[in-house]
């Protein structure tokens, strides 16, 4: 049996940001911030990955009480989701996992588990009133595909229906 092809799209302020895994390989990976300025240009941009990497399984952010983005990032994430559902890929939607202490953390555990991600952990550490780095988008898009990828079969089962 092949590996699931999982395509994991994280958005953020200003950003977005995607990894494509098949199985626990990590294969394509990428920040889009022109594709973010409006929901269609990111929506073309999707469909482009959707048509190139033909994907079995698209994932984005629940969009449930727990979501800590704002207003226009949900507008985005919802789009995403349904362009996933008009594709012939099975759309899940997850909640951003949140197993350790900080997102700088959990960046650098994944930045462990994939090395070619490495040139986007942040330099030096966050100040409050900094900006956050750019990169971080990918580890949030990462932690969300293998939390489809490891975590347990009811993600997959329910998208399913």
């Amino acid at each position: 049996m092949a590996a699931l092809r999982v395509l994991s799209i994280a958005v953020a302020s200003g950003r977005a940001g995607y990894v494509y895994l098949q199985g626990a390989q990590l294969l394509d990976w990428g920040i889009a911030v022109k594709a973010v300025k409006t929901g269609s240009d990111l929506v073309g941009f999707v469909q482009e990955l959707i048509n190139e990497l033909k994907p079995d399984v698209v994932v984005t952010e629940k969009l449930d009480a727990g979501c800590r983005k704002g207003k226009r990032t949900k507008e985005l994430i919802h789009s995403i989701a349904v362009l996933a559902s008009h594709n012939t890929v099975l759309d899940v939607s997850v909640e951003r996992p949140r197993t350790f202490p900080s997102k700088y953390e959990e960046a650098h555990y994944l930045a462990g588990k994939h090395p070619e991600l490495a040139g986007y952990l942040p330099k030096r550490k966050r100040r409050l009133f900094d900006f956050e780095p750019r990169g971080m988008v990918i580890f949030e898009a990462i932690a969300m595909a293998e939390a489809v990828i490891k975590g347990p079969p009811e993600n997959l089962a329910a998208a399913l229906g």
